[in-house]
């Protein structure tokens, strides 16, 4: 029998007044070199909204209030031997800080608002197996996002 269990990870959609999503280029960690949302490891006794909130300011310095439940993923990373379950959450930036700053610079190489679109369109390169080399490479939880749940679109009510 296995000890190896999957892992809670969260990842949080913050959109600006444009509608545009927050993504950061990771480093340092699984996943390296792929664009993925704010978020990490849900610690334990924490809730997803508490989880979503501590790791946008860790690694933003935004504050995110209104933090709501929107889907989940599961996330087989054969290649890496890893297995999580992705809780995806959305919330709104509060306070006058608007714009995220690198807080991790050895996690995160940099920050960028990106239209729900084009997350769209580059993850469904990567299902298709068509990807340029030019194009941002999604973090996997948010390929299988879009590939597990067709139709998905972050929005808080």
């Amino acid at each position: 029998m296995s000890t190896q269990v999957p892992r809670v990870g969260i990842g949080a959609f913050i959109l600006n007044n444009e509608g545009k999503v927050l993504l950061g280029k990771r480093k340092g960690s699984h996943g390296a070199g792929t664009w993925a949302l704010p978020g990490g490891h849900l610690e334990f006794n924490e809730t997803f909204e508490n989880c979503a909130e501590r790791e946008t300011l860790e690694e933003t310095g935004l504050t995110i209030r209104n933090v709501q439940f929107l889907t989940a993923t599961n996330n087989v990373m054969l290649s890496e031997n890893k297995h999580y379950v992705t809780v995806f959450v959305g919330g709104s930036i509060y306070g006058d800080i608007v714009e995220p700053k690198l807080m991790e610079p050895e996690k995160c190489e940099a920050w960028e608002w990106v239209p729900w679109e084009e997350i769209v369109a580059l993850a469904q390169e990567e299902i298709d197996g068509k990807e340029s080399g030019d194009s941002k490479k999604l973090f996997s939880p948010l390929v299988n996002l879009v590939e597990q749940r067709p139709g998905f679109r972050p929005s808080l009510s």
